[in-house]
């Protein structure tokens, strides 16, 4: 390599660690200055851009944001303490709780069997929410429409299976009665002498009586666990309305707080703008971090 081309190549080194020196200076200085919005600005220029500025053009600058991608748990870390302050008033009944440095999973409700609902992204300010969970809340606002619960459909048929074998146990007497009439006959038609053109007839009629001494011995055993069943169909109910008591709760504190599940879908898709205006109009908020 000529004296030129090693200059060259030194100077564009020299210059390319200047500009990561800088950058990393400057995520310090936000830091040192708490400025969590610069801090959210520098480590994904991107979605600043977008969610922020809402420009079609990206400020990202993808090369030096992963110089600190090794450590961004300590960076989530950090910014954990002002946005679980701002949840905590934007979503009341959110609770949250570390799981490890820089990661949080948060319930629904302070109450008894309060569900967990998902866990927080501190970079990107979002909720990712537990999918099944979430669905059912949803589809519990849905079927207001109809004035039904979540489990007002599976509830009515427990109870129905319930009522069909509390029937089977209560008509027990009845089915020994009818299995007493048809061995009878069974008994009197095979002693019955028949002339050779009407043995068909016995023979169909002999199927049918054995055909239903057949459907009222299943009866039978049907019963004999009827009572276990009954109990499993009881636990299932208890646990349905249970499930439709908690998610009565969540549904009274969004429309306590957002008015409608609509509100609150539109209010989480707009997190991370509406986190970073109130930085910019709190001058960082409260920056419990001091």
């Amino acid at each position: 390599m000529n004296a030129q081309k090693y200059s060259l190549a030194a100077q564009q080194l020299s210059k390319t660690v200047a500009v990561k020196i800088r950058y990393l200076q400057t995520l310090a200085q936000a830091v040192e200055n708490k400025n969590d919005r610069l801090v959210y600005q520098l480590i994904d220029g991107q979605r600043y851009s977008e969610k922020v500025m809402q420009s079609k053009h990206s400020t990202a600058d993808t090369k030096n944001e992963s110089l600190v991608d090794d450590i961004s748990d300590t960076i989530s870390q950090y910014l954990s303490g002002n946005l679980l302050a701002y949840l905590h008033e934007t979503y009341p009944f959110f609770y949250f709780e570390q799981v490890k440095k820089g990661l949080f999973q948060f319930y629904f409700g302070n109450w008894w069997d309060r569900k967990l609902f998902g866990s927080l992204d501190v970079l990107r300010v979002s909720f990712e929410f537990d999918k099944a969970e979430y669905e059912k809340l949803r589809r519990a606002f849905a079927l207001d429409a109809e004035n039904k619960r979540l489990n007002t459909d599976k509830i009515a048929s427990l109870s129905d299976q319930a009522d069909q074998l509390q029937a089977l146990i209560d008509s027990q007497g009845q089915r020994d009665t009818e299995k007493e009439k048809v061995r009878l006959q069974l008994k009197k038609n095979a002693q019955e002498k028949v002339m050779p053109w009407e043995a068909a007839k016995l023979r169909d009629a002999k199927q049918q009586l054995v055909e239903h001494l057949s459907e009222l011995t299943e009866q039978d055993e049907k019963a004999q666990t009827a009572y276990r069943l009954i109990k499993e169909n009881e636990d299932q109910v208890l646990a349905l309305s249970k499930e439709d008591t908690l998610i009565g709760y969540e549904k009274q504190s969004i429309i306590a707080k957002f008015g409608s599940f609509e509100n609150f879908e539109a209010r989480n898709k707009t997190l991370y703008r509406d986190y970073i205006a109130d930085l910019i109009a709190t001058k960082g908020r409260v920056n419990i971090n001091e």
